[in-house]
């Protein structure tokens, strides 16, 4: 099971002694990125108790047990009663609790704390994995306290998270803490190499803009990343030949039309990747840049823009990133970017 998991090998020698030797903790908090196998490591281990023809304690991944074990049938995302549930996957010991928009609702984790009580249906215990667990409200959490305390010895719970900083701290000392690490990029573009969906390029590519993370991965879609990162590189140009403002600002406007609002965050990374792989080749003598598809064009942009104003680009960006997470108007804001950019 473990072996088919890319990256974070670490992690999995850990786990194969602690499923052998019957030792893995009834509460674990997996921390790390969104998409570098938190949820397929839980649920390889919940599968290494139900697995029916087991290889050194390890699920075989291929028994009706384990492919049960995966099959989740989610609710759709406005479906509030059945986010109110604990989605069982086919196989009746193994449960996901998931969020309803932007929460846990506190019945969902009450559900669990009495589901946790059951014995198990048909293995020898049952687990369940709480997703996006940063996103319980205190209720929710305060509610899952009394089962991390006193679980039942049949019952394992798992918990994911990308920001452990935000669970309760009473949450953070009952659960035993698991990191897991961006997977390096070559490993990310092997993986896509073996599935034999992508030229050469564009694995390479999409590795270098995935983060480390399979998950962002299998989601980039090359044609409108290419798409959007010419109209910024010609923002750039423009501002590096102080030309075409009025060019510029008609791109602030595209950016922050009402069609395109899924996109404005990402479209400001891609800015601010563009920008940095120009200030790599300018200050580093071998620069690993993520668009290197385009470096001459990059690298004619380092010769005409001055270090010092690359930085403050780059400051300017992640302050404007940064105040997102307040009710901004965001059309003001990027044409103050942009006009701050020019000078």
């Amino acid at each position: 099971m473990f072996d088919k998991l890319i990256g974070n090998n670490p992690n999995k020698e850990v786990f194969q002694r602690l499923i052998k030797t019957d030792r893995v903790p009834h509460s674990l908090l997996f921390v790390g990125k969104n998409g570098v196998g938190r949820k397929q490591f839980a649920l390889g281990i919940a599968k290494s108790f139900v697995c029916l023809t087991p290889n050194d304690s390890i699920a075989c991944n291929n028994c009706k047990n384990c492919v049960r074990a995966s099959k989740f049938d989610f609710p759709k995302p406005d479906d509030k009663d059945t986010h109110k549930q604990v989605i069982f996957s086919e196989h009746p010991d193994i449960g996901m609790v998931i969020p309803y928009k932007k929460n846990i609702l506190v019945d969902t984790i009450r559900e669990l704390e009495k589901e946790a009580n059951f014995l198990p249906f048909e293995a020898k215990a049952r687990f369940f994995i709480i997703d996006a667990a940063e996103k319980m409200n205190d209720a929710a959490a305060n509610a899952l306290l009394k089962t991390l305390e006193e679980p039942a010895e049949t019952t394992y719970i798992f918990l994911i998270s990308s920001r452990p900083s935000s669970l309760l701290p009473t949450i953070l000392s009952r659960c035993q803490m698991v990191r897991f690490a961006p997977i390096p990029f070559k490993e990310v573009e092997d993986y896509l190499l073996s599935t034999e969906k992508y030229p050469s390029e564009d694995a390479k590519l999409i590795a270098k803009l995935s983060r480390g993370s399979i998950g962002n991965a299998l989601e980039i879609n090359l044609e409108k990343y290419r798409e959007q990162r010419n109209k910024l590189l010609d923002v750039i140009d423009n501002l590096s030949l102080n030309r075409g403002f009025s060019n510029i600002l008609k791109t602030a406007e595209e950016l922050c039309d009402p069609k395109n609002k899924d996109d404005y965050e990402n479209n400001l990374v891609i800015l601010q990747v563009l920008i940095h792989d120009v200030w790599s080749l300018q200050n580093k003598q071998n620069p690993q840049i993520i668009n290197f598809d385009i470096e001459p064009s990059l690298k004619k942009m380092s010769q005409t823009i001055e270090t010092q104003k690359l930085t403050k680009w780059l400051d300017e960006i992640e302050t404007l990133r940064e105040n997102l997470k307040s009710n901004l108007n965001r059309k003001i804001a990027t044409d103050a970017l942009f006009m701050q950019m020019a000078r």
